[in-house]
């Protein structure tokens, strides 16, 4: 007998792995496009991938996102280092509900396979893509490795665009049943040329990013004049801006990071306030939530997006701490009795005890 449970609206009522319905002028049935255009501070994370096949070990990691967040990036080998895979990912977390956000990188991949990947995943109920032209194999642990390229951050949002749009493949072939996607880009307001970057972002929002997550922000008034002149554009307008924020474990984490990633501008201030730290890992959840309570209230900004990497304990805290929900609560996987019951069989069959074979205890699960 299956516990009763209230229903959170943005679920589909028949069951939670199932697709929501669609809504007028939404281009998917994405849980996360609804936050955002009812104008709702959206919240999202990303998940880091295990070096694993166990299922297991990605609902451990979701888990910890439960009732906290809109929407998980899976990521798709970040750094050029290989785990499993995106699209993998999303298949698990749709089969338990959660809203993932799909990342493409271009590093790995020609347009067959990504656009291939797309329909199958779409199939699968993921309605969140995140197009990324990716890092270099040098970057990664694997640089032996043949990179790609057959597409840019740029392409592949048209590609999805054109199959969401037009109904077509890019050969012109037509698709018997189009992908519903929400389509969204990274982009860095913290590179220079700095008074290039809004003008970057037009020219993906034109190529088809419905909303975009940046890259982390640790200089808010550097992001603050961004959003400034991305508003003089009125490109806040046609795109749902998410802000990337995320805690430093220390200050010898951050002098790495700032030497070691590109891209990632982290000022001096920020090295201090975490030396002068009693508790330097502490501090640096702290520095994310003031950072988080300044962005929250510059006009234009959609939501955060948070990157704990090695972190991700912290993740609840920092939401529930910054207030960055604002009271409103995301939907939540729920458990149910039945669940537990299944689990405990489940677990009986791939752990038989002395006596009994693997095919009985299936008997059993099946009766």
């Amino acid at each position: 007998m299956t516990s009763k449970r209230p229903l959170h609206p943005d679920e589909n009522p028949m069951g939670v792995d199932l697709p929501l319905d669609p809504l007028p002028g939404h281009s998917s049935r994405s849980r996360m496009e609804r936050v955002l255009r009812r104008g709702e501070f959206a919240v999202t994370a990303e998940l880091n991938p295990p070096d694993s096949a166990e299922a297991a070990d990605v609902y451990e990691r979701a888990s910890i996102f439960d009732g906290w967040v809109d929407a998980i990036n899976a990521v798709d080998a970040s750094g050029a280092n290989c785990h499993m895979s995106s699209v993998g990912i999303c298949a698990l977390l749709t089969r338990m509900g959660y809203a993932p956000v799909m990342q493409i990188s271009c590093r790995d991949r020609n347009r067959i396979a990504i656009q291939g990947d797309v329909l199958g995943a779409v199939a699968m109920g993921v309605s969140n893509f995140l197009c990324l032209t990716g890092d270099g194999v040098q970057a990664g642990d694997q640089p032996g490795a043949k990179p790609v390229f057959d597409l840019d951050s740029m392409s592949l949002l048209e590609t999805l665009r054109i199959m969401r749009d037009e109904q077509r493949f890019l050969s012109g072939r037509k698709l018997t049943s189009p992908p519903q996607t929400f389509l969204g880009a990274a982009v860095n307001p913290f590179a220079p040329p700095y008074d290039f970057r809004p003008h970057r972002l037009a020219k993906k929002i034109a190529a088809g990013a419905q909303f975009v997550q940046s890259q982390y922000c640790f200089d808010v008034p550097m992001f603050r004049e961004y959003m400034k002149r991305v508003r003089d554009m009125g490109l806040d307008k046609e795109c749902f801006i998410l802000c990337g924020v995320g805690p430093l474990a220390s200050a010898k984490t951050a002098r790495w990071v700032r030497a070691n990633v590109p891209g990632i501008h982290i000022p001096d201030a920020v090295i201090d306030r975490l030396e002068g730290a009693q508790d330097q890992k502490r501090e640096g959840k702290n520095l994310c939530i003031d950072i988080i309570n300044e962005v929250k209230d510059i006009d234009g900004v959609a939501g955060i997006h948070v990157m704990a990497y090695r972190q991700e304990e912290f993740v609840a805290e920092i939401v529930h701490e910054s207030d960055a929900l604002r009271g409103r609560k995301p939907w939540k996987r729920e458990i149910t009795a039945d669940e537990h019951i299944m689990a405990e069989r489940l677990d009986q069959l791939m752990h038989p005890k002395k006596g009994r074979t693997p095919h009985q205890i299936a008997g059993e699960v099946n009766n």
